[in-house]
């Protein structure tokens, strides 16, 4: 049976159409009759259904998905594996595990769908990045990603870790300054260095999360984002940041459409949309060879 949510599901059409196979790069489900909080995470946001997420992907024109572990989970991924299971070939997800994990859920966890490993440094993440590389050297064999979340202000602190990562990582949520920064800050250099390297990409995302300026442009986000599009379009990828965790009721909750079309001026043209919709999801996560 449907359960209700305060969540906006539907609304206007986007401003531009996105192109056929576009991907959300970063979403989460929840669920409170089937999968409780685990200690050390933070509290569940209320239930975010993949009934209530398919009527957004309707609404916004998005044709794959890549569901992304949430905190409150930990590494109690069934959630993640769950929905793939779900939505099948048009589904990649994410996971969050530790070091130890067995080769035969590596192994299991792949052919369900899995590509890749999330560390998050900040609001209650369930595998940091003091385990980060130890977690790389496990699921790189399997031909995992990692997703990196951490303030982005320590950037440069952090750029040597980085550098160590084998194979493709993304940081997420524009770098995640969580203070603002500007394209000619060293933070920003920092992570563009990185992007150079050719192993990193980042993802436009929860943009709101940190903006000073908010809606409806985001403009510092804005800043940074276009920035980040001119100087590697090749690098780029976006997602809905679909439910808005940190949104707890229809007073904050953000414009869907809104986001999405910010996302698209952003690119700047047509080519730029299709690589950060299409393309770049399919190079990194596989979708173009299911």
């Amino acid at each position: 049976m449907s359960r209700e949510t305060f969540r906006t599901l539907s609304g206007r059409a986007p401003m531009q159409a996105l192109p056929a196979g576009a991907t959300d790069c970063h979403m989460h489900l929840f669920d409170s009759a089937r999968y409780g909080a685990h200690p050390g995470g933070p509290p569940a946001p209320a239930d975010a259904l993949i009934e209530h997420y398919e009527q957004v992907q309707a609404w916004l024109g998005l044709e794959r998905v890549v569901v992304v572990q949430g905190n409150a989970y930990q590494t109690d991924n069934r959630v993640v594996l769950d929905a793939l299971g779900h939505f099948g070939d048009t589904a990649r997800g994410v996971v969050a595990v530790k070091p130890d994990i067995a080769e035969d859920v590596l192994d299991a966890m792949t052919e369900a769908g899995v590509r890749g490993a999330r560390i998050m440094n900040i609001l209650q993440g369930a595998v940091g990045l003091d385990q980060m590389l130890a977690v790389n050297a496990r699921v790189h064999p399997f031909g995992w990603s990692m997703i990196v979340q951490f303030d982005g202000r320590e950037m440069a602190e952090h750029a040597s870790a980085l550098e160590k990562i084998k194979g493709d990582y993304v940081i997420d949520h524009m770098g995640k300054f969580l203070e603002p920064v500007t394209p000619d800050s060293a933070a920003f250099a920092a992570l563009l260095r990185l992007v150079d390297r050719g192993n990193c990409y980042v993802k436009v995302a929860g943009c709101y999360e940190t903006s000073r300026t908010g809606a409806p442009g985001y403009d510092d986000v804005a800043a940074l984002s276009k920035a980040m599009i001119r100087h590697a379009p090749d690098r780029v990828i976006w997602g809905t940041n679909w439910p808005h965790n940190s949104s707890n009721g229809p007073e904050t909750y953000p414009d869907e459409v809104q986001l999405l079309d910010c996302a698209m001026a952003w690119a700047g043209g047509s080519e730029n949309i299709r690589k950060i919709f299409v393309d770049n999801p399919d190079t990194l996560y596989g979708f173009a060879t299911s």
